[in-house]
Parts: structure tokens; C-alpha cells; sequence
């Protein structure tokens, strides 16, 4: 009866519908909202296995938390306690996701509407239902395609909206009250020509060379993992600013193979010029032609890993290799260090671990 006065008192709306308590259906109350629910319990009535029903839009409120109330079910001992961690769940949801609850006046659509109308419904790529968030696209003087998701709130345009760009730099808005969508275009219009060099040099490297990561850059993306030759690779991270100056170089592979390149990239270093491409510039200070797209196939540098026998793990492809010369075999790191952690002949000095190749035991 104390636990029947106790979750009447907490959830007066959540009504038992068997004799035994094992089934219950009504409403949880959270911000003066009512939002439908319905709890199975098992016949011991353990909340670990209970079932939780519950409307839509409540599942849509709490989809960021479930994994804590996946946690939390488990160790309440009873239903009242549930309910009440449930309560304070949903009351913290419901105030992080208050601005898209928030009614709008009528000011706030005829506005939006005519900052859509006079900007052009060709640059408009998608408008949700509710007028909330809009995309629209553009394209910069080579040709790319590039979009901009603007979330608007309720007190557009006293206040700017929030943009989502694919870039690699912050994008910040300058915005009056007076501004409307036009001056948010024109500012998205001269950032995308403000990286033009940057994008130029990327696209030049993964339209000329075998990118082996990332397998599908974003616009957002400064590096990239050139491959060189069979398990040798360079990972270089360009400067969106500075797209034209001599860009971080980590070489990977084996020590024979990339000792030369090292030494090749610090002699020529003075040689770098601004004035031509980045991949030129490359190309001439390591003393190399970058295997051609045209000529060999992607899977001629993508060796599996002699480990777990793939080639990508976890988004990672193998970037450590067999120092002798006549092995050469190439294997993921995470592979290769819980491998050789098995290891009694390996020892670790720091953050290093030396031990036997799992293929040629060298």
C-alpha cells in the first residue's frame, strides 16, 4: 500500500490495469506536459526485466538518454523509483530541447519567408516542416558544391542563426538585427573563396594520387595518406590557411624504405616553392613520381594486415611495418600491439613495446 500512495503521489496520472501491478498505463507529468506511458512488470515485479511503452514523441524527448535509463533501470529497486528517475530524466531533456518548443509568432515566418523569397528558392536546398532549419547551397568558383545548415530560433532575426558548414576553419557570423539571410549568404560565398587554395591542392592530390586515408574526405578534412609504394606512405597535414607553405610530413613504413625519404624532404626543404602546387612541390623535394591513378589499382598499396587478415579496422588501415627488408608485411597498430603484449621475448620501454614480427619472427 506505501509504494501504491507513494507512485500515486509522484505519478497520480500512471494507473494500474491488472490486480497484481504488473501492468501500468496512463501519463508521466513533466514542464506542465502529459506524455503517454505504459510499464510491464514481470511477475517479481523486477525492473531489470520490466518493459517500457511509451508514445513517439516522448521516445523522440529521450532519445539522447537512453542509455542512462538503460542503466538506471536495473538498479531501481521498485517503480516509484524508476518514475522518479525517469521524471527528472525527461525534465532535463525537455529544458536542453526547449527552443524547438518554443511557439513562434507570426512575424517570425513572414520574415523567414521573405529572406527565402528574396534570396532565391534556387539557393535553397531543404526547409523542414516546423521552418526551423533551412540549407541552403552554393557553388564556388571551381565548380564545388557546398552546402550551409542554418538552425534557426524563435527570436530570428533579433538573433542570428546557428550555420553548420563542411569547412576546415571555424566559420563566425557577423549579424545586426537588421540583417537578413542574403548577408549570411554573401559571408558563406567569400569564406568558400577564402579556400579556394586549400581545396584546390586537395582535390589536385586525390584526382592525381592514391589517397589511402581518409577513404572519403569531407570538405573539412586537412590531411591525407599518400601512398608512395607497396606498404610506404606519406601522411601530410596541410595548413587551410596556408595551403601553399610545406606541409606537416609523417613518413610510414618500414625503416629502410622511409629513412631516404626523411633524409630527402630535410635537404630539399629549401627548395619548396610557394608559388606552385603543393604536389609539384612534393614531388621535387622527395625526388619521387606518387604511383598514378591511371596506371595501378588501389588495392597494389592496400595490403591486409598480417594479423587480423583485413584491411580496414575500425576505420584504420595498417600503418606499421616489418622492418627487414625481406618481410616487409604490414599490420594495424592496435593488431600489432595487443600481439606483441602476448609476447614473454617483448619488452616495453615507455610508450613503446619491441618484440618479434608475427610473420618472419625478425
Amino acid at each position: 500500500m506505501a509504494g501504491a500512495r507513494a507512485l500515486l503521489r509522484h505519478c497520480p496520472l500512471l494507473l494500474p490495469q491488472d490486480r497484481h501491478g504488473t501492468a501500468y498505463e496512463g501519463f508521466v507529468t513533466a514542464q506542465g506536459r502529459d506524455f503517454h506511458i505504459r510499464i510491464l512488470l514481470p511477475v517479481d515485479l523486477q525492473m531489470k526485466n520490466a518493459r517500457i511503452e511509451c508514445s513517439w514523441r516522448l521516445k523522440k524527448i529521450l532519445h539522447g538518454y537512453r542509455h542512462i535509463l538503460k542503466q538506471r533501470l536495473p538498479s531501481c529497486p521498485d517503480l516509484v523509483s524508476f518514475m522518479v528517475e525517469l521524471k527528472t530524466v525527461l525534465e532535463i531533456a525537455l529544458k536542453n530541447t526547449q527552443d524547438l518548443h518554443i511557439s513562434r509568432p507570426p512575424e517570425y515566418y513572414s520574415c523567414l519567408v521573405r529572406d527565402l523569397e528574396i534570396l532565391g528558392w534556387n539557393r535553397v536546398a531543404y526547409v523542414d516542416t516546423g521552418l526551423t532549419t533551412v540549407k541552403l547551397k552554393a557553388e564556388d568558383s571551381c565548380g564545388r558544391q557546398h552546402l550551409i545548415t542554418l538552425k534557426l530560433n524563435a527570436k530570428y532575426p533579433t538573433e542570428p542563426p546557428g550555420c553548420l558548414v563542411d569547412f576546415p576553419v571555424p566559420f563566425a557570423v557577423s549579424w545586426m538585427p537588421q540583417n537578413t539571410l542574403i548577408d549570411i549568404y554573401n559571408q558563406f560565398l567569400a569564406a568558400l573563396e577564402s579556400l579556394k587554395e586549400f581545396w584546390d591542392a586537395l582535390d589536385e592530390i586525390d584526382g592525381k594520387t592514391w589517397v589511402l586515408e581518409p577513404e572519403n574526405p569531407t570538405r573539412s578534412a586537412t590531411t591525407r595518406r599518400i601512398a608512395i609504394g607497396n606498404n610506404v606512405s606519406v601522411n601530410i597535414e596541410v595548413d587551410p590557411r596556408h595551403p601553399n607553405m610545406l606541409p606537416e610530413c609523417y613518413f610510414l613504413g618500414a625503416d629502410h624504405e622511409v629513412n631516404p625519404l626523411r633524409t630527402k624532404l630535410n635537404n630539399n626543404m629549401h627548395l619548396w616553392d610557394p608559388e606552385i602546387s603543393l604536389l609539384r612541390n612534393l614531388r621535387e623535394l622527395l625526388e619521387i613520381d606518387f604511383p598514378s591513378r591511371v596506371v595501378l589499382e588501389k588495392s597494389d598499396f592496400s595490403k591486409d594486415c598480417g594479423i587480423c587478415y583485413a584491411y580496414r579496422l575500425d576505420g584504420s588501415v595498417p600503418d606499421q611495418v616489418c622492418d627487414d627488408p625481406r618481410c616487409g608485411q604490414p599490420f594495424h597498430q592496435a593488431c600489432l600491439y595487443e600481439w606483441l603484449q602476448g609476447l614473454p621475448t617483448s619488452r616495453q620501454s615507455f610508450n613503446v613495446i619491441f618484440g618479434e614480427c608475427p610473420y618472419c619472427s625478425k
